[in-house]
């Protein structure tokens, strides 16, 4: 069980800040954080990334009255590797482990690229008692990915069995190879460095296992169902997955979502626009459109 230690000045306007772990839905032990007090904000991150992602905007958001949570995703980050459990249904009930352990209701719930499906199956097994609000950051599981004869904007599926052929022959080169377009032009090698050390964490088995899931599921009808305030944040410049691919048919599976295009937003928003996002967030989880 997390427990919120204090690892922060003692001064009274300082935010509580405490890292441990939560047994998943199966027991699985996952990292997570836990930092500030106030409205509640949960971030999921994206494929083969983890809870580090999230710095820029949980420092902040926690210095500014609220209490920001992520955690590891099973097999990402310092989080337990058990061999099982790579699929939406196990991830969303890991979610709703870290919900009840944390007793976090009213929350805002953020998630970048994958965890975008996270948050739509989530709701499909387990409601919105503690969920209020939803933030899909560069979708890129959404709503469904594959090429067919109803979703004539999706991806051809032989280019995704070429990716994963190649990224389960050298990981590392397929990160190499499209690292330059995930982050906007100018990027330091430091922060691609960062990036790609976070992704070569996580198991290969899991991103494998994880990368078949993405690519494959079908959220279109559960999408439908959802009855939420939806916020889609995407670049128009995004490489890994395009605003018209993605973030546009995201906002309109849902009702009433509002979508924001950020102009040269890439797939790493989450670090080049940090700013503008923190505000984007703050804004919406105070229940305005940001």
């Amino acid at each position: 069980m997390l427990t919120r230690l204090s690892l922060t000045s003692n001064t009274p306007t300082a935010p509580i800040t405490s890292t441990g772990y939560v047994a998943g839905s199966d027991g699985t032990a996952l990292f997570c954080r836990d930092w500030g007090h106030g409205k509640p904000v949960v971030f999921l991150s994206g494929w083969t990334l983890a809870s580090d992602i999230w710095a820029y905007q949980m420092t902040a958001l926690a210095n500014d009255g609220f209490r920001c949570v992520a955690f590891d995703r099973r097999a990402h980050g310092r989080s337990a590797d058990t061999g099982r459990g790579y699929d939406y249904d196990t991830l969303a009930d890991d979610l709703h482990a870290v919900l009840q352990a944390l007793d976090l209701t009213g929350v805002t719930l953020v998630g970048h690229s994958f965890g975008g499906g996270e948050i739509v199956r989530y709701l499909t097994r387990h409601g919105t008692k503690r969920v209020s609000r939803i933030v899909f950051v560069s979708p890129a599981a959404t709503p469904y990915l594959v090429k067919t004869a109803d979703n004539p904007t999706g991806v051809d599926p032989q280019l995704f069995y070429d990716s994963l052929d190649e990224m389960l022959t050298s990981f590392p080169d397929w990160i190499e190879r499209r690292a330059e377009p995930y982050f906007a032009p100018g990027t330091s090698q430091a922060v691609v460095r960062w990036t790609s050390d976070l992704m070569l964490r996580t198991s290969l088995d899991a991103a494998a296992a994880l990368n078949r899931v993405q690519t494959s599921t079908d959220f279109r009808s559960e999408m439908a169902a959802l009855d939420i305030p939806a916020l889609v944040l995407h670049g128009d410049c995004d490489a890994s997955a395009p605003l018209e691919v993605t973030g546009r048919p995201t906002a309109e599976a849902i009702a009433g979502a509002v979508l924001k295009v950020y102009e040269g937003g890439t797939h790493g928003m989450y670090f080049n626009q940090a700013a503008r996002l923190t505000d984007d967030i703050r804004a919406f989880a105070n229940g305005r459109t940001a």
